[in-house]
């Protein structure tokens, strides 16, 4: 096998059910952009979730709650009846103590609120992928496992409240998604750029430029133009330049 099957086959395959395909789409791309991930197929209803888990036994279940013909926490314990060899991350608008408490209790790997924010869903895919490497790592050293590494294993994967998972003080969620979003789409753009189409100052756009710089979500180059002074050129990190 060379290292194209070999990164092929460790893919992590993931079924994205979500009723609003707009939504979904933009979860697609974001899920698309972490390597070691493919979306392998989104169902809008019940009756395409269902055939879908069937069909392609996805390793991975991005799960909303709220849907017109079924509850998302009801058809989480469905998942897990049905397909216990899926896990679930639920990316969804409630934020009810009684949802997110079910949602642990069913066996959730996650529970992430919108809208959301690219850095936290990486940041629980990354911690996704590092779970299944222990897993995988501890089945090859055999069947035995003592406490360390189910500490590992229990406290090292899961819902998380770090503050890694939260912004800074300073920082606006909305508007912070507001600004992943348009780099997103225009693949680059300067800080009077993305002060005119977020309606922010100039001052406050830098701020939330450099803050995804820190984060590792964004590159900056600086840009030399025909006359005047060169400016900062903020590029999503993949898209970014050497």
């Amino acid at each position: 096998m060379n290292q194209h099957q070999s990164d092929e086959a460790n893919r992590i395959r993931v079924l994205i059910i979500e009723d609003d395909l707009r939504i979904a789409e933009v979860n697609r791309r974001f899920v698309e952009k972490i390597s070691g991930y493919e979306v392998v197929g989104i169902a809008a209803d019940k009756e395409e979730a269902k055939d879908q888990l069937e069909l392609l036994q996805p390793e991975l279940v991005l799960l909303d709650v709220y849907f017109p013909d079924m509850n998302g926490l009801e058809f989480l314990s469905y998942i897990k009846e049905h397909h216990p060899g899926s896990d679930v991350i639920m990316l969804t608008a409630a934020k009810e103590v009684d949802a997110v408490v079910d949602a642990i209790r069913y066996g959730v790997f996650d529970f992430i609120t919108k809208p959301l924010i690219f850095s936290r869903l990486q940041q629980t895919l990354r911690s996704y992928q590092d779970f299944r490497k222990k897993i995988h790592v501890l089945k090859k050293e055999g069947e035995s496992i003592n406490q360390e590494e189910i500490d590992q294993l229990v406290h090292g994967s899961g819902v998380k409240s770090s503050k890694e998972s939260r912004p800074v003080k300073g920082i606006d969620r909305i508007t912070l998604e507001k600004i992943t979003s348009y780099l997103m789409q225009t693949e680059e753009a300067t800080t009077d750029q993305v002060s005119k189409e977020t309606g922010i100052s100039r001052s406050t756009a830098r701020r939330y430029l450099e803050y995804l710089v820190t984060m590792g979500e964004a590159n900056a180059d600086l840009s030399y133009g025909v006359v005047g002074r060169p400016e900062r050129v903020y590029r999503r990190g993949s898209k970014a330049k050497g």
